[in-house]
């Protein structure tokens, strides 16, 4: 039952964070070009406009970043992880991995969190639209805080498929034992 109110979540976060990215790629795309149209085609100069462009941006890469985290398919080396096949050793490296990467995302979230303090301690705005820069600034914790997320889900899923490797590896011993007698 909790790990399909588990599933049940990541779906709704999964759609939720697709979502948001196609509505920044959609703005990012569809002002962009109303920029350009508007100051070779019409003369017209909109004050503001490349700041908005320049925030859905923003977070457009900052969800992308996490949507690629939810997947699996950011940067990775899985030399040693290639090289370890199946087994309790592949899942305990799996492990060794995701703490690594959350101590990693802990320390961004905390750097994160930090700059935005220090955005909400000295506000400031752009100089076109007066955009808050806390708005822009928000998608890297955001980011950071889902890329932890992530890990420890990671985590937690290589943690019961090395049980899982480990009991199979305890069943095989016994069968091969058994066997000799």
């Amino acid at each position: 039952m909790t790990m399909r109110v588990i599933a049940a979540l990541g779906k709704s976060a999964a759609w939720l964070l697709d979502a948001a990215a196609f509505v920044a790629s959609v703005l990012v795309v569809g002002l962009m070009l109303l920029l350009v149209a508007g100051r070779y085609l019409f003369g017209w100069s909109i004050v503001g406009l490349l700041e908005v462009i320049m925030m859905c941006g923003m977070w457009l890469y900052m969800l992308g970043a996490l949507i690629a985290s939810r997947r699996k398919e950011h940067l990775v080396v899985d030399f040693f992880a290639q090289k370890f096949g199946d087994g309790w050793a592949r899942e305990a490296h799996r492990i060794l991995v995701g703490v690594i990467t959350f101590a990693a995302t802990a320390f961004f979230t905390l750097l994160a969190w930090r700059m935005l303090q220090w955005s909400f301690d000295h506000p400031q705005t752009t100089p076109g639209m007066g955009i808050p820069l806390w708005i822009p600034q928000s998608a890297i914790l955001v980011a950071a805080v889902g890329s932890g997320l992530y890990a420890l889900r990671d985590i937690v899923l290589a943690g019961l498929a090395l049980s899982s490797a480990r009991a199979r590896t305890a069943i095989r011993s016994e069968e091969a034992l058994s066997w000799k007698a």
